[in-house]
């Protein structure tokens, strides 16, 4: 698949597979030309390396995650096993806090829609 058609699929621009490519994320081979072409399984990584860096996760962690992503048997080391599990309490607390937010909107379009009531009780 050319990088176009990576691009197109994964919903990514082609400098961003550039650049995968350049962090050593994402192995593209090349024609003789020069022109990337990438397995069908290119759309699939590219998706989980979006996922990776939207968690917060740096270039750094994604290239050591990723082996042990594409081989069931890889064990991560202890290391990352380490920052792996610290991110997951990050996260996790990240979707607490994003929670409440939402639950505030909440209150903010119940009291909208009812424009009698009182808005002291969202402070």
């Amino acid at each position: 698949m050319r990088i176009g058609e990576v691009a197109d699929k994964a919903g990514v621009s082609v400098r961003a597979l550039r650049y995968y490519e350049e962090q050593d994320l994402l192995p593209a081979r090349r024609s003789p030309g020069g022109q990337r072409y990438y397995p069908d399984s290119a759309v699939s990584r590219v998706r989980l390396i979006q996922q990776l860096y939207a968690a917060g996760l740096p270039s750094r962690v994604v290239r050591e995650v990723l082996p042990c992503v594409d081989s069931n048997e890889a064990q991560a080391p202890p290391a990352l096993l380490e920052q792996l599990v610290a991110e997951r309490v990050r996260i996790d607390q990240r979707i607490t806090d994003l929670l409440a937010v939402r639950d505030r909107l909440d209150g903010v379009i119940a009291i909208s829609q009812n424009p009698g009531s009182d808005c002291s009780h969202l402070q």
